[in-house]
């Protein structure tokens, strides 16, 4: 599934490409793909005509964009006002990827995918929003938007900071984390306590770290908690300077291209290589249906 750094760059794609146009006509191709609108796509297709998409917006793994009042609504309410007036949004189109989701920027007229789900076309008459998704785990809706620190769609209200938001409280993640009576990669990949992390990401945190997945949360000082949190800002960081990391076809930028992080994993997917750090022997353990990659060497297990 994509992670943060993948989502990011599909993020920064949208604010490039469609960020400030205004949809057309939106088309719901396979009805799966807007299963959480719950009233349906011709409901879904009617709130997005004649919206502009204002911005890009990410926290962890979901993607959503604020939505412009429609101009048919805002002169009918008078609320166009004076000159440079802009009213605040009240819904976002959310988008999550899930396991295969792709959101593509396609020239007009260009064939249509195998997957293809969802398709937004522009009043400009220039690129279009494709949502392909092969395994058909993601999904759009379109939401309101509430006000928690700064705005989200309501139906990911409970979903944490992520550690590059400014909202991100790096005490109240070590307070929260150390209270907890769980191990430590079951507590990163926690979305409520921390968002955007997932199995690729945490295990490449926990090898720079020094920390062995099970070990106990309660466990961690103030120090090893500072550097836990270092290390997954660091992680990050650096995939998202790469593009991502893309193991397949399926992730991809909303230009079709792949990430390139995967060449730098430490031990995410490494079996019995050669740590990087110690020279021995990269370890796979099952979790959570899973697997865990960890050095045995520089990550020992301690604690219970």
């Amino acid at each position: 599934m994509p992670e943060l750094p993948e989502v990011e760059v599909v993020r920064r794609g949208l604010s490039r490409w469609v960020a400030g146009r205004t949809v057309a006509e939106a088309e719901v191709v396979h009805p799966r793909a807007i299963r959480r609108h719950v009233p349906g796509a011709a409901e879904f297709t009617g709130r997005l005509a004649g919206r502009t998409l204002l911005s890009a917006e990410r926290r962890g793994k979901y993607l959503w964009m604020p939505l412009g009042e429609a101009v048919s609504d805002a002169e009918a309410a008078g609320a166009a006002g004076e000159a440079g007036d802009v009213k605040e949004a009240s819904e976002a189109l959310l988008a999550h990827l899930g396991m295969s989701g792709q959101l593509l920027v396609v020239e007009r007229g260009s064939p249509v995918e195998k997957h293809l789900r969802v398709r937004l076309a522009f009043d400009d008459g220039g690129p279009e929003l494709r949502f392909v998704d092969q395994r058909t785990f993601g999904h759009l809706l379109v939401a309101p938007l509430v006000t928690l620190g700064r705005s989200v769609p309501e139906p990911i209200a409970h979903i944490a900071a992520d550690p590059l938001e400014e909202a991100f409280d790096d005490e109240v993640f070590a307070l929260r984390l150390t209270a907890r009576q769980t191990e430590v990669k079951r507590a990163l990949l926690d979305q409520s306590l921390i968002s955007g992390v997932g199995n690729i990401y945490a295990d490449e945190a926990l090898w720079r770290a020094g920390l062995h997945g099970g070990t106990p949360t309660r466990t961690l000082s103030t120090r090893r908690t500072g550097e836990l949190l270092a290390a997954v800002r660091e992680v990050l960081g650096e995939a998202l300077g790469q593009g991502g990391t893309s193991f397949d076809s399926l992730y991809v930028n909303v230009n079709g291209e792949s990430g390139y992080f995967g060449r730098s994993l430490n031990v995410y997917g490494r079996e019995g290589e050669p740590c990087a750090r110690c020279g021995g022997p990269v370890l796979r353990e099952a979790f959570m249906n899973r697997s865990s990659y960890s050095c045995p060497s520089c990550q020992p297990r301690v604690g219970s």
